[in-house]
């Protein structure tokens, strides 16, 4: 008998599968319990090619999804935001959409009310814009833009903004989402007025493909960086045509035709609570000229 246990192959033995089972419930415990609690800072520097050298490095925090209301994310940890945020000292902070969450399991005690006052301590020099996502517009749109507006957050439905920083001008420009609004960037465009460089912000990525050359970046959300990265896999899902999952892309070809594009994967969740090696994050965009 003690020879046969001997001579059982590796796949057989207990303690394989034991250790197995562990593996899978540590992995388990990061996606759930984890990984979507995290919040971290991370800085990205970006040189734009559409940057005049005659404008100062300039700090942009942008925050994405933070689906508030979802499970296992609740005021305290938008709090937690925004109080990092405001640590982390940009010069101008920009909202991404999809601050409540629409879906099974939300929260019904936590309204947007509660939620636009929370975001509304965030606090920049140059002001706190926002533009609204898919699950704004599914749980009532014009509700939700009030909720930021009285909290002092300006929001920039296809519009347009001319600010000055450390003496130079530059717009930012807000479109609207791509899936539930006019996503009217031509519009918003219209409201440049001179020169100056252009930020956009806008909720799906996707509405890339509709912004022109002139704008020095392209900032969204909505894809949450898939929330799960599998090695030797990558990201399993994506809610967008594009491959746009997080990160800084280039469009085009060309000095005049290429487009930059930054995707923030975003604060929180939805479907299954879970991320796995795609960490939330506030990100901070410090752009420069080359």
């Amino acid at each position: 008998m003690e020879e046969d246990k001997k001579r059982r192959p590796w796949w057989r033995k207990r303690r394989v599968w034991s250790a197995l089972v562990a593996l899978l419930g540590v992995l388990g415990a990061v996606w759930v319990c984890v990984e979507p609690t995290l919040i971290r800072v991370e800085h990205h520097r970006l040189t734009l090619e559409r940057w005049p050298q005659s404008h100062p490095e300039l700090s942009v925090a942008l925050l994405g999804d933070t689906h508030t209301g979802a499970p296992l994310n609740g005021l305290a940890r938008l709090e937690a935001i925004v109080a990092k945020t405001n640590e982390a000292a940009p010069d101008v902070v920009v909202l991404a959409g999809d601050y409540v969450y629409h879906g099974a399991g939300a929260d019904p005690a936590l309204s947007p009310e509660a939620i636009g006052a929370a975001l509304g301590r965030l606090k920049a020099p140059l002001g706190v814009y926002a533009v609204l996502g898919n699950h704004d517009w599914w749980e009532d749109g014009p509700r939700v833009r009030k909720a930021l507006e009285d909290a002092g957050i300006k929001t920039l439905e296809d519009k347009a903004v001319r600010l000055t920083h450390r003496g130079q001008p530059l717009w930012l420009v807000g479109a609207s989402d791509l899936w539930e609004s006019r996503c009217d960037i031509r519009g918003a465009m219209a409201q440049v007025t001179d020169d100056a460089p252009v930020l956009l912000v806008t909720h799906n990525p996707d509405a890339i493909q509709n912004v022109p050359a002139r704008v020095a970046l392209t900032m969204a959300g909505h894809t949450h960086g898939g929330q799960v990265w599998l090695p030797f896999v990558g990201t399993p899902v994506l809610p967008i045509n594009g491959d746009f999952a997080q990160g800084y892309f280039e469009e085009g070809q060309g000095p005049d035709t290429t487009k930059a594009l930054f995707v923030t994967p975003g604060l929180g969740t939805t479907g299954l609570p879970v991320r796995f090696m795609v960490p939330p994050e506030i990100s901070m965009l410090d752009i420069r000229s080359p």
